[in-house]
């Protein structure tokens, strides 16, 4: 008796089926030229560049959280990302909240880099009072999917310790945050 009912409703999901594939057949047609309208929109929106969907620095800087004191300018952000990339690659390179304030618990020692645009902020609040504890410099960037980009993963990185201080364009890097104004 039970196997019977099993048999009627696929018997009704293979009708169901059957029946959505053609309504789906019939409306492939005029997808294509919503999908059109729906680019070209986007592109004279202005939003595309390059194929993906990079924002502005200043349209970044708008995103940002109101705590992300102390912002790094544009020339500086271009500088960041081109240090994590080179850290990555020396392999002195720490992600995450988690790994990030383990690192410095255990008294690494290095640059800060905090993703402004992090939604609930409260998840890295912490780290600057940790890093002003700590003697480390640290700054905030406009774009956690920029700074993860930088950092060589496909996902949004919230925040990054540069731990690699012979690395080439460190020293410059370090200084320049260091010399930004703290906030009290």
């Amino acid at each position: 008796r039970g196997h019977n009912r099993f048999v009627v409703f696929f018997f009704h999901m293979g009708k169901r089926k059957e029946k959505a594939d053609a309504e789906e057949g019939e409306g492939k047609q005029a997808r294509p030229k919503a999908d059109e309208g729906a680019a070209a929109a986007a592109a004279d929106a202005g939003d595309e560049d390059e194929g993906g969907s990079k924002l502005s620095y200043k349209e970044q800087v708008e995103r940002v959280s109101v705590i992300a004191q102390p912002l790094a300018g544009k020339k500086l952000t271009k500088k960041i990302y081109k240090l994590v990339k080179k850290t990555h690659k020396g392999k002195k390179l720490c992600r995450g909240v988690k790994e990030v304030g383990k690192a410095i618990r255990k008294g690494e020692r290095g640059v800060c880099v905090i993703a402004g645009d992090i939604s609930p902020i409260d998840v890295i609040t912490h780290l600057p009072v940790v890093c002003e504890e700590a003697h480390i410099p640290y700054c905030y960037v406009p774009s956690r999917e920029e700074l993860g980009a930088a950092g060589q993963t496909k996902r949004p990185t919230s925040v990054v310790l540069l731990k690699g201080t012979d690395i080439d364009g460190y020293s410059e890097v370090h200084d320049e945050i260091k010399a930004l104004p703290q906030p009290f």
